[in-house]
């Protein structure tokens, strides 16, 4: 009892210096005194006891087992993602959820490991309070739970029931605390590296931890995380432009197919030789003439020595007499 009025006495003064002196309000954060002795209260119980637990666990606990205990809570979230999604009349994604969860827990060992992910079955992440702000419930302000973290009037209402309707709600108590508090800290510890990139970015972290929450609810609530558009084309110019100039195989082309990019260098493009004119040096269509263009007759030349020429008669060496024809017989 005397504990309880102590905290009490002193969330009462931090709300009075609070009102007093704090910051300016923001229209979504009318509560943000109040909110901010919370935070300072979960920052502290964070830093000096989730924190060194999360490390302790993380150093003990080897990867592939921290992995399947994380997988655990998971394949079990997805019951919870599939009642919220049927509420929300998204049968697909509650069907995934359903057969997300079975495939897993009877080929993964009851969730140890994750099938379902590589098998195609996306993940979703869904709750309560989504749920009401799908059926058009506003938000409403921004709230800091203690223990719980941000939240906001809605979030917190649906956090009742998610938690009424947790899957370990239904164990025994000797078997469902210690899961918990497990649930806990492997939660905590894949948070490690966030947290220790908030305390260096972050100038004032409780309004860094609110923008940041209120826009990833947003964008659930729109189904951004779910839906993303999409990538870029990145094809090459010559493939654009390839797909609608027709093949030229028959006119002595590179005989590419169709929307294929042609990186083939232009002066390596031998023209078409002219078989009839005899100025193919013969070599097939489309390789390149690595001949020097000196050793190369030109056209007309090489035209005139395609045809034999015929026998003229040699001059006869000075002194020398040409012997006589033989005469003819008779």
């Amino acid at each position: 009892m005397k504990l309880r009025t102590t905290v009490l006495a002193l969330a009462a003064t931090g709300l009075i210096s609070g009102c007093a002196t704090g910051p300016d309000r923001k229209p979504g954060d009318p509560f943000e005194p109040a909110n901010r002795v919370i935070f300072k209260f979960n920052d502290g119980l964070d830093r000096f006891v989730a924190v060194p637990v999360a490390k302790g666990y993380q150093k003990v606990t080897p990867q592939p087992l921290r992995t399947a205990v994380s997988n655990f809570f998971s394949n079990l979230g997805d019951l919870t993602n599939a009642a919220n999604n049927l509420l929300q009349l998204k049968i697909t994604d509650a069907t995934e959820d359903i057969v997300r969860f079975a495939f897993n827990s009877t080929f993964g060992l009851g969730g140890l490991l994750d099938w379902a992910t590589p098998a195609g079955l996306p993940k979703h992440h869904q709750d309560f309070g989504l749920t009401l702000g799908h059926w058009g419930i506003p938000s409403g302000p921004y709230l800091v739970l203690p223990l719980f973290g941000p939240s906001t009037v809605r979030d917190s209402m649906g956090l009742v029931v998610d938690v009424k309707f947790n899957p370990l709600n239904y164990i025994e108590p000797a078997v469902r605390n210690p899961l918990y508090v497990l649930q806990f800290v492997s939660v905590r510890s894949d948070l490690l590296g966030a947290s220790s990139l908030l305390e260096q970015a972050a100038l004032d972290k409780y309004s860094f931890v609110r923008d940041a929450y209120t826009q990833q609810r947003k964008a659930r609530l729109r189904g951004t995380s779910d839906n993303a558009a999409p990538l870029p084309n990145y094809d090459d110019e010559g493939g654009n432009s390839g797909a609608a100039a027709p093949a030229k195989g028959a006119s002595g082309a590179s005989g590419a197919a169709t929307g294929v990019p042609d990186y083939t260098d232009p002066g390596d493009a031998a023209e078409a030789p002219n078989a009839a004119s005899g100025s193919a040096t013969g070599a097939p269509a489309g390789v390149p003439n690595y001949t020097d263009p000196g050793d190369t007759p030109s056209a007309p030349a090489a035209a005139s020595s395609a045809v034999p020429a015929a026998p003229t008669a040699q001059p006869a060496p000075a002194g020398k007499k040409l012997p006589e024809p033989a005469p003819a017989s008779q």
